[in-house]
Parts: C-alpha cells; structure tokens; sequence
C-alpha cells in the first residue's frame, strides 16, 4: 500500500511511557510506579475542577459550544485582550499544526532551534515545509537570525522555556530579535511553560497582549497541561492578532475540544492558589535535583520549566540508565531520540523526588 510520500521521512513522537505498560512489563504494582517524564503537574488537578466536571457530566451528549464563548472570556480577561484574539485548541500542539498548515507549503522553509519541541518538525514535514535548524541545541538569537537572513523563513518558531531542554530567553533580547523580522514571516512564541519562566525571573515574562500589540505577525502559545493540571483534557490556546485568528479558524475543524475539556479548564482559572502552590514547590524541590548533580559532577541546564536536564557526556548510557530506572518503577524522559545523552525529569513530589533520588545515587555509583 502507499502513503504520502513526506511521511517517509517524518519522525513519530516519543510519548512518556504510560505507567499501565512499565506495571504489565515488569509486572510491578502501579501504586509503587513513580511518572516523572511528562512533565505533568504532580498534585494532580485542582479540586475545584474536579468537583466542576463531576457536576458537569450531564453535559456530555451535547456537542460543544464551538464559540467557545466561556473559555475565551476568561482568557480575554486573563490576558488584558478581546475574544477575538483567541483561538482554542485540542492542547497546543493542534495549534501548531493548525499554524503550518495555514501559512506552509512545498515552498515553505521553517526556521527553529537545534533541539526543541518536536512537534514543530513533524508538523512542517506533513506539508513538506523546508526545515532550518541552529547549530546551537540552545536558542542562539544570532543564530536564528543569520538563518532567517540567508534562508527567510515562513515560520519561525521560538519555545520560551525550551522544551526538552528548559532554557529561556530573556523578554527584551526576544523583542529586539522580532523587531528584525518581517511582517509577512509568522512566529509562534509557545509559552506553554511561561508560567513556571516568570515566576523564576520576571526578565522572562512574555506578555501576550503587549507581545501581539507590538508584533502583530506573533502568535502566543499557552496550556492548561503543566501548571494546570489538565494534560489528560488535552487543551491549549494562541493568542494573536484577530486576522491571523481569523485565517486559523479556517483550518480549525469545529468542535475540536471536548465539552468537559472546555468546563475543566474555564474553571482551572479560577484556582490560582493551586497554581500558585505547584509552582513554588517546582522550584522548591528543584533545588535537591541541582544539589544532587552537583555532588555527582552531572551537568545540567538551568530550567525555568518544571523539569530538569542532566547531561552526562561520557559518564553514563542515558539509554541504560532509563531503562535500570524502569525496572525500579521509575519513568523519566530519555533523551536519545534527540540524539543526547542525556535524561528529562519532571519535578515531582517531596515523596516522589526523595525516592527517585534515592536510586539515582545507587545506580550512578
């Protein structure tokens, strides 16, 4: 049988192992099985949403409302922009593709980071889209912007924090970069984990309504999966000049989120106490991660995200590693498929980093 032939070349997503497999594996009981590779929130979700969705189930038969009238007028509030700005997807991601596949084609060249999300490379490829990359892992404005001046681009994306790997950018050198750029190139700034950079360093806050105000060929990127708690829900949203909005509606199919998706996160805003209480234990229990590589001589980056690189250069196989910590009930985010040796961990618990520092410094002797 045959397939679109850019799909020969396209890497699939590497998913954190879901703990039902690592439990039937290796046939450990799932209460004693610690996630740590998603970069989800480990508290959970708000009670207060819980208590929402359970007295919204109900409403499951209906279709949803496409406006997505609720939800847009707290983010509108939110964020100090009209509804009109706003567009909701199913998580950021579909907003991504949604981006390409409105501004990209054949033609198209597509500028980013060396190592990023990933779901920008595999978006562009679907529509064939040139890709240009950094020869820096890191964001490297001068970089990007000695690629754009020899290959343009259509889009360029920036990740501020960087996923995988939890560098960011500084706001005034990000705003001094896109004051170079054309009005006609789209750049996404996905600020999916904006909440987490700003509370480290206001330095770091992209403003979403003063970012599309002064450039109105950017699209802000945000989530309900990290700080929020609603990874499972599966919704994001961009914030951009209503035009751009305009022209991505076109792409979007209707009723692309789910009803209690919708409920879920419209009542998430609410609750900032429990943001509040996730993000200052992130940063909390981060520093046992800092301490803990600094003892061992590991390197790893400084994130203004909820989780933490250890690079490892020639000390250890991440690869081996990932897989001794498998066999312990321990699932954290091995970084080979970037072509790094290196490991991904989302800051857990008290309990849960305890323990999984606790056979770290027993299968790194």
């Amino acid at each position: 049988m045959k397939f679109n032939k850019l799909l020969d070349t396209m890497p699939i997503y590497e998913a954190g192992k879901p703990i039902d497999l690592i439990a039937r594996k290796y046939g450990i009981n799932k209460k004693n099985i610690i996630k740590l590779a998603s970069n989800e929130n480990p508290f959970g979700t708000s009670l207060k949403v819980i208590t929402k969705i359970k007295s919204s189930m109900n409403e499951m038969f209906r279709y949803p409302d496409d406006s997505m009238y609720e939800l847009k007028n707290s983010l509108s509030k939110k964020f100090n922009v009209n509804k009109s700005n706003i567009i909701i997807g199913a998580g950021s991601d579909q907003i991504i593709e949604i981006c390409v596949q409105a501004k990209c084609d054949k033609k198209s060249t597509v500028l980013m980071a060396n190592t990023t999300f990933a779901m920008y490379e595999i978006s562009a490829k679907k529509v064939g889209a040139k890709i240009i990359k950094t020869k820096d892992d890191e964001h490297n404005l001068e970089q990007l912007f000695d690629l754009y001046e020899k290959h343009g681009a259509d889009i360029i994306f920036l990740c501020l924090p960087n996923n995988p790997l939890g560098e960011c950018l500084d706001k005034n050198d990000v705003y001094a970069f896109l004051k170079k750029i054309s009005k006609k190139t789209l750049v996404v700034v996905d600020g999916v984990y904006q909440e987490y950079a700003s509370f480290k360093d206001k330095n770091k806050l992209i403003n979403a309504s003063d970012l599309i105000t002064k450039f109105p060929n950017c699209i802000y990127l945000g989530s309900f999966s990290k700080a929020y708690g609603l990874g499972g829900m599966r919704i994001g949203y961009g914030i951009a000049d209503k035009n751009i909005i305009n022209t991505l509606n076109k792409v979007r199919n209707p009723f692309n989120v789910s009803t209690l998706a919708l409920i879920a996160a419209n009542e998430a805003l609410k609750d900032e106490d429990f943001v509040n209480k996730t993000i200052k234990s992130n940063f909390n229990e981060m520093l046992r991660y800092e301490e803990f590589a600094k003892k061992k001589d590991i390197e790893y980056i400084d994130s203004y995200t909820n989780f933490i690189i250890y690079k490892f250069g020639n000390k250890f196989d991440s690869k081996i590693l990932s897989e001794k910590l498998l066999k312990k009930g321990i699932i954290l985010r091995d970084l080979s498929s970037y072509k790094m040796n290196a490991i991904r961990i989302t800051i857990g618990t008290n309990k849960q980093n305890t323990k999984v520092l606790e056979v770290l410094n027993k299968l790194l002797k």
